[in-house]
């Protein structure tokens, strides 16, 4: 039986070590000295919940499956048969081809053709590159047909600190804002809500205790050198989550069970929230040959 993500490449720098999966060019390992700070899952496995997985040319879902493009309906797969919805983007079940592979760093690129429920040919390459206590992820994307399209960018990853367990680990977020969900649908419905004085305000430190959540956080606030930072923290080490400003929002996720030991906790850099091809919020507007590109990365402290 075939790998469900095909090949996996191993980099490395000091203690630093990841491992980034052929199909889908996902993130299914990355650790400092043996410490596992991604939630990871076998080789031979699929990736759990999405676990490690790049979302594009949207994240989240797409209400039904449709959306309309310059007046013409457009008609999706229905990858989230449940739900009748199509979910995070054409590109996390194909395989990537690798552009180059060194010691600490590697880069694959893959081709997104124009096909039904997306009418624009679209190029997008990924890197990701160890540092010794940290790892940046730059994605590009560009336009290769003739005429503009709005694009979205995510990624998926689950993380932790160590063996400490999700319930005990203390989150901060720079989210003023947060969009209600239908839960059924886990659709977007009416207008953003301020988080001042509700269950969703992280901007102070808070335990994640037994708090349950798939929601989209909006309205980030940048630090000085205008970029976003999420925290993760135990004791006297902190899990930072960076993203360039055009990485506005950031799903937040609590899944019971992942791979066997507990709750896990995904903090997904989105440069738009879910069904924004609908919606058009954020969308990254692409031009005929024109290109995109931001970054985000994790950096372990203490």
């Amino acid at each position: 039986m075939a790998n469900p993500t095909g090949e996996q490449f191993e980099i490395t720098r000091g203690a630093a070590r990841a491992v980034v999966t052929e199909i889908g060019a996902g993130l299914r390992a990355f650790e400092i000295s043996g410490v596992p700070y991604v939630e990871t899952f076998d080789a031979e496995a699929k990736p759990p919940k999405g676990a490690g997985q790049v979302l594009l040319p949207w994240p989240n879902r797409t209400k039904g499956a449709e959306w309309t493009y310059q007046g013409e309906k457009q008609v999706l797969e229905v990858t989230e048969e449940a739900r009748g919805n199509a979910i995070h983007g054409l590109t996390r079940h194909r395989e990537w081809t690798l552009v180059e592979h060194a010691e600490s760093s590697i880069t694959f690129e893959i081709e997104i053709e124009a096909q039904p429920g997306w009418p624009v040919p679209l190029h997008a390459r990924i890197t990701y590159d160890l540092a010794p206590r940290a790892l940046t992820v730059t994605h590009e994307m560009r336009n290769e047909g003739e005429t503009p399209i709005g694009v979205g960018v995510g990624t998926h990853p689950y993380f932790r600190l160590g063996d400490v367990p999700t319930d005990e680990l203390t989150l901060t977020l720079p989210a003023t804002r947060v969009r209600p969900y239908v839960a059924e649908a886990q659709l977007p419905y009416g207008e953003e809500q301020d988080v001042e004085g509700t269950e969703y305000d992280f901007r102070t430190p808070r335990p994640v205790g037994e708090v349950d959540l798939d929601t989209a956080f909006g309205g980030l606030t940048a630090e000085q050198d205008g970029r976003h930072h999420h925290y993760l923290s135990h004791e006297d080490r902190t899990l930072e989550v960076w993203t360039d400003a055009d990485f506005r929002w950031v799903q937040v996720f609590t899944p019971a069970e992942l791979v066997g030991r507990g709750r896990a906790i995904a903090l997904e850099p989105m440069t738009c929230p879910a069904d924004a091809l609908n919606s058009g919020t954020d969308l990254i507007e692409l031009d005929p040959g024109t290109s995109w590109t931001g970054s985000w990365g994790i950096r372990i402290h203490g």
